[in-house]
């Protein structure tokens, strides 16, 4: 994914915490929902960027030859440029992007189900 394209902010927001708890009815949810969602846009930007990285590697020893390549920096700077993963994140669940569920209350509503047809 293009992170780049997203209309995150790249600055901090400041955001209506009830738009944030309208989903899940829970603040507290929602949070734990973005954090995961930071973490896995998190990992895949750093494989992104170490895959992109790997490509300049030099298996020198020798601490005397280093050179800078103008590529590896120009990568390093978009991936500098780009929005927190927690505001992606954030920005994905606001625009309902983000697709979650909770096991304990698929669990108990299928209970309840089962408790109502005896």
């Amino acid at each position: 994914m293009d992170y780049k394209k997203s209309k995150a902010p790249v600055n901090t927001v400041t955001r209506n915490v009830m738009d944030l708890c309208k989903d899940t009815g829970n603040i507290y949810e929602s949070v734990a929902i973005i954090a995961k969602r930071a973490n896995q846009i998190s990992v895949q930007i750093k494989e992104d960027l170490s895959k992109k990285l790997a490509e300049f590697a030099s298996y020198n020893d020798s601490l005397e030859e280093v050179f800078e390549n103008r590529e590896q920096i120009e990568i390093s700077r978009y991936y500098e440029k780009l929005p927190k993963p927690a505001l992606l994140a954030t920005q994905e669940f606001v625009d309902d992007q983000v697709y979650w569920r909770d096991p304990q209350k698929e669990q108990q509503q299928q209970r309840e189900r089962e408790t109502e047809e005896f």
